[in-house]
């Protein structure tokens, strides 16, 4: 009897050591390595997290880019604090807001006064190296060599600005980014310095032109329709009804969907935008003799098919075939990507260099994919607001981890630099991501995020607004030109096809983000009289022939 109550006791005391050991276990918390990572920062240009796989693969497989999810982690509500693209790279290299920084829009110039990240790198022994599509300035503050796209750049046979002056390199512009991205990892990168390396995609930019590689398959191509294509915007405000971003009235012809200026002419369509014949010509007319025959052997009989079509298509069907033209090219240029993609992280494990190299894939905005009868971005509504977000870090990151916290570019330069140990400036405004890398989540504070669009009135027409998002709700004030607030359960309506600012059921919740918004914009010094400024100077500079701006298209 006395050693059934022995055993008893020693199984009990043998438990409850168990329970302690993994309470224990449960207390340790991951730290950074000693060891300073390299650090590859890849970016595309209007990338929607629908056009990756590892998020969706309803349009196309993006294998290599996958990788890097299931070899790190998956954001799923990473976002943006403006959805156009040169205020989200000024915020990308700042830490700050567009109204901080100076770039709220692509008319205002850039604070040259802030400082980026890269600078504090290079200053605490950071080689530093950016090739690809900046969009703003043609000397990048802390950077050692660059290789940059003026403004936005062709897709083929590319102009660059260097260090050493402007260079024409032949081939098609995706290709060449990577193939100077791997030229300075084999060439110039310097074994006893950690380094800081952006390799900035212009694809999949508007006009949407692919490598000639896949002319023939993606033209091919059929692809599903979003369920909101012929959207008529009942359920919003406003400013959903007034945008111009319709495929079928609103997109271009020949920029966009590729039809020779000569058959609109013959078919009586107008240049709608006065950039459409010079942007075909800009790109198709930048081709060799080569590429263009590539070209016109599959785009040309391909058009003169439409051609004999178009005047008894309806509306219907003129919507559905400008969608499949707009997917069609479109994700023929993320085919690019992902292969380039894939020469970089090979080129990484085949050299051990990815051992300790953290490596970010990234887009500096949203984009709609046909949702809601939309191209483009701009809005606080997700196919604009959210961005795809994925980062390996070998030995720190857990493999396949996905995250839902309400993460944003503003948080990119802190990031960065808490990973490679340098202590980031106090005036930054976002949050290091490295507590989610850790695996620390119970470190992470913030549960919302501020957005503020300002490029208004200008091309697409989308009106300003400001907004708070969290994970389950999002509200915007659309500000000028109407005084209209919205609210949208991302929960229980994650279309966004709801507009229940009025509905008596929320009325709570409205209540509740209308004072945290005001919170927001006191903690990130945004107000009503900046936003009163900010429209005055935007409005003297559009009218101002002599102030130069950034072409918006």
């Amino acid at each position: 009897m006395k050693k059934i109550t022995v055993l008893k006791i020693m199984v009990v005391l043998l438990f409850i050591g168990l329970i302690s050991c993994k309470s224990e276990a449960k207390q340790v918390k991951k730290t950074l390595p000693e060891k300073r990572p390299n650090i590859i920062f890849m970016m595309s240009d209007d990338h929607a997290y629908q056009a990756i796989s590892a998020y969706s693969n309803h349009l196309i497989e993006t294998p290599n880019i996958d990788r890097i999810a299931k070899e790190g982690i998956k954001f799923t509500n990473a976002c943006v604090s403006n959805s156009i693209c040169a205020p989200s790279r000024a915020t990308i290299l700042t830490g700050k807001h567009c109204h901080i920084h100076g770039k709220v829009d692509n008319v205002f110039p850039f604070d040259e006064s802030q400082m980026t990240f890269p600078q504090l790198l290079k200053e605490a022994g950071y080689q530093t190296a950016m090739f690809g599509k900046l969009h703003f300035g043609n000397n990048p503050k802390g950077i050692d060599e660059f290789k940059i796209l003026p403004g936005q750049g062709q897709y083929y046979n590319p102009d660059f600005n260097t260090n050493e002056g402007k260079i024409t390199v032949e081939g098609y512009v995706t290709d060449i980014i990577m193939d100077m991205t791997l030229d300075w990892l084999k060439n110039r990168r310097q074994e006893d310095k950690p380094f800081m390396l952006f390799s900035m995609q212009k694809a999949p930019h508007r006009e949407w032109l692919p490598a000639p590689r896949h002319f023939k398959e993606y033209t091919k191509k059929t692809f599903k329709e979003p369920e909101t294509l012929f959207d008529d915007y009942e359920g919003r405000g406003t400013a959903a009804k007034t945008a111009e971003m319709n495929l079928l009235t609103h997109m271009n012809w020949a920029g966009d969907s590729k039809l020779y200026p000569e058959m609109m002419k013959e078919l009586g369509i107008k240049d709608m935008s006065g950039w459409d014949f010079e942007a075909f010509d800009r790109e198709v007319g930048r081709m060799n003799a080569e590429q263009r025959a590539v070209w016109d052997s599959v785009y040309k009989p391909m058009m003169e098919d439409f051609k004999t079509k178009y005047s008894t298509m309806s509306k219907t069907e003129l919507m559905k075939w400008r969608y499949q033209r707009y997917m069609q090219d479109y994700l023929g240029c993320i085919a690019s990507v992902d292969e380039n993609v894939g020469r970089l992280l090979d080129y990484l494990e085949e050299t051990g260099l990815d051992e300790n190299t953290i490596i970010v894939y990234t887009s500096d905005q949203g984009f709609y994919l046909g949702e809601h009868g939309w191209f483009d971005k701009r809005f606080v509504y997700d196919e604009s607001f959210k961005t795809p977000l994925l980062i390996k870090w070998p030995n720190v990151i857990t493999p396949g981890t996905t995250n839902t916290e309400m993460v944003q570019n503003l948080d990119f330069a802190q990031t960065i630099l808490e990973a490679a140990h340098v202590v980031p400036p106090a005036d930054m405004q976002g949050e290091s991501l490295i507590p989610l890398l850790l695996g620390n989540d119970d470190e992470w504070t913030r549960d919302a995020v501020y957005y503020h669009y300002y490029e208004y009135p200008g091309i697409h027409m989308v009106k300003r607004h400001y907004a708070i998002i969290t994970q389950d709700y999002k509200l915007a004030h659309f500000y000028y030109d109407v005084d209209e607030w919205e609210l949208y359960d991302r929960k229980k309506d994650p279309q966004e096809m709801k507009n229940v600012i009025n509905d008596p059921t929320y009325a709570e919740v409205v209540v509740k983000l209308k004072k945290q918004l005001l919170e927001l914009r006191k903690q990130y010094g945004d107000s009503s009289e900046l936003d009163q400024e900010i429209l005055r100077k935007y409005l003297e500079a559009k009218n101002n022939p002599d102030i130069e701006t950034v072409p918006l298209h």
